[in-house]
């Protein structure tokens, strides 16, 4: 859910299949470093697919950790005593507020003094620190971790892999794996509001506005919506939804190049007809006062308590915070209050449905290759996020404690709620325990992500699973010279995009000047860029016969 870039971007065209895997055992003298004796103090001489992992002796790994404002950081957490008890292993948390993350984690890793992992990282956010040798390129030793390449190959996600590697043909970015594509990010809608109007869930973005309208007209001193996750991204899950609906990319998902598969070739993003597309809708809904313009600037909590006030009826969601956010405060304001997640409206580009396999993931530090337990910290990791039993772990705890199991069907204990699934109990998974975090717990088998699911969440992902697949884009590999070249037109272009993309919905900017606009996107190079990156695609096309 982060804006994505052309600049490294290698799609998964079957010829290229195969790359990243083979990458950990290329001739390069670094891998072979991990697997000296110097390295492998604590690892187990013997692990592989469904192996309790456990250090020969006892561990500890500094950690950069996402604390997040919902579930706080508590020592005192069953999950680091019995993960410790399990692994042999103690985590050293070193926390950075949510809000903060990501600005923290850049400058711990410019001054040298990350943790030695360093998760919740959204790809492309790892390439600022390629080019440094900042981080390590993890996939030279992914034969460290045989849970994440059982998962890989298993569920053939080579083509996704390819998406994060890097022109040297290696990958910096560690991903969470999900064995199937699925979305999250939707709109929540005040279904008591729907039903005094009489109307029914929109499932268009003409359904959408139609309903926005209805909602204005019975309560016109209401914006009928307003929008969270405006900052830092401005509309950052809105203007991602809208884009995808006219078939680009915006917000979280902003990207210099997409490909337009009708002219078979890579056009600059912020200048598509669709973009613009995506533009007008927004301004319509702006200008006709059915979007609150502070939805683009303004902090999440001041968004939330409009929603639960009854300020507003439409707001961004995914399904944890429909749970923890919403519901619970909206009803005790309003105890006839109902909100529900709709699946994403569908526009132009047709019903699909625009989802990836791949989650954040983690960055290795350098460092980490010089210490004694780089090998036992690889197996560790890879115990951790990629493997079953280890899955299972971060997001349920420990059975006949935070849960019970019969087969595949999962119970929470009846003193433990999480996401609604058992509420008014006196614990809760998240606060009380530490399983269910977002550092650890993601990716996995579909039946583990659905485990948690409430029926009202299965309807919503049945009728998301029933649209087309959004098609994987080719690969155009930038050579090194390329790569450092439009590196330096990028931050310009973005921010000229992002800045007049704001102007244009909030009416700061007419329409009118759009041409204008793109000729000022010319000007910074945006034509060079979208040749750089055609040129490498023919290239690559030419080279692997595609």
């Amino acid at each position: 859910m982060r804006a994505l870039s052309r600049r490294q971007a290698i799609l998964g065209l079957s010829a290229f299949a195969g790359l990243a895997l083979t990458a950990c055992g290329s001739d390069s003298e670094t891998p072979a470093k991990a697997t000296d004796a110097a390295n492998k103090a604590g690892s187990m001489a013997s692990y592989g697919v469904g192996q309790q992992f456990k250090a020969t002796e006892p561990l500890s790994f500094d950690v950069l950790y996402n604390n997040h404002s919902f579930y706080p950081n508590k020592p005192d957490w069953l999950f680091w005593s019995e993960l410790t008890k399990r692994t042999n292993v103690t985590f050293k948390p070193v926390e950075v507020p949510l809000s903060d993350y990501e600005k923290k984690r850049g400058l711990l890793i410019a001054a040298g003094d990350a943790p030695l992992i360093i998760p919740k990282t959204y790809h492309p956010q790892e390439e600022a620190f390629v080019s440094s040798g900042a981080i390590l390129p993890v996939s030279d030793y992914f034969n460290l971790m045989p849970n994440f390449q059982d998962k890989v190959a298993k569920w053939q996600l080579q083509p996704e892999l390819n998406s994060i590697m890097q022109t040297d043909g290696k990958i910096y970015l560690l991903p969470g794996l999900h064995e199937a594509a699925w979305a999250d990010y939707s709109f929540a809608v005040r279904t008591d509001i729907l039903e005094k109007l009489k109307l029914e869930v929109p499932k268009t973005l003409d359904d959408f506005y139609n309903m926005l309208k209805a909602m204005k007209a019975e309560y016109p001193d209401l914006y009928p919506m307003t929008d969270r996750w405006g900052v830092p991204t401005p509309g950052g899950n809105l203007i991602k939804l809208i884009a995808q609906a006219y078939g680009t990319k915006g917000g979280w998902e902003y990207q210099h190049a997409v490909f337009d598969a009708a002219q078979g070739k890579f056009v600059y993003t912020g200048a598509m007809p669709q973009y613009k597309q995506a533009i007008e809708y927004l301004n319509k809904l702006v200008k006709e006062k059915l979007l609150d313009p502070e939805s683009f600037t303004q902090q999440d909590e001041a968004a939330k308590q409009k929603f639960i006030s009854g300020k507003s009826f439409v707001i961004s969601t995914n399904a944890q915070v429909l749970i923890n956010d919403y519901r619970g405060p909206l009803t005790e304001n309003n105890k006839d209050a109902k909100i529900v997640k709709i699946p994403v409206p569908t526009g132009p580009a047709g019903d699909y449905k625009v989802a990836t396999r791949l989650e954040n993931g983690i960055m290795i530090s350098k460092k980490a290759l010089e210490n004694k337990n780089f090998v036992a910290m690889m197996q560790f990791i890879d115990w951790l996020w990629y493997s079953d039993e280890g899955l299972e772990f971060a997001k349920w705890g420990v059975e006949g404690t935070t849960f019970t199991k019969e087969g595949d069907k999962y119970k929470l204990a009846d003193d433990v709620d999480y996401v609604g699934l058992n509420p008014g109990a006196p614990k809760h998974l998240q606060k009380d325990f530490g399983f269910g975090n977002g550092v650890f717990a993601y990716g996995g088998p579909t039946k583990l992500l659905q485990s948690t699911f409430s029926d009202e969440e299965m309807e919503f992902q049945n009728v998301m699973n029933a649209r087309k697949t959004w098609p994987v884009e080719p690969a155009a590999p930038l050579s090194e010279e390329e790569r450092e070249q439009v590196s330096l037109w990028e931050t310009p272009l973005k921010d000229h995009v992002t800045q007049n993309t704001l102007k244009f919905i909030l009416g700061e900017r007419d329409l009118s000047e759009w041409d204008a606009y793109v000729k000022e996107l010319e000007a910074k190079n945006s034509t060079q860029y979208v040749t750089l990156v055609n040129g490498a695609y023919e290239r690559f096309k030419k080279a692997h016969g595609g």
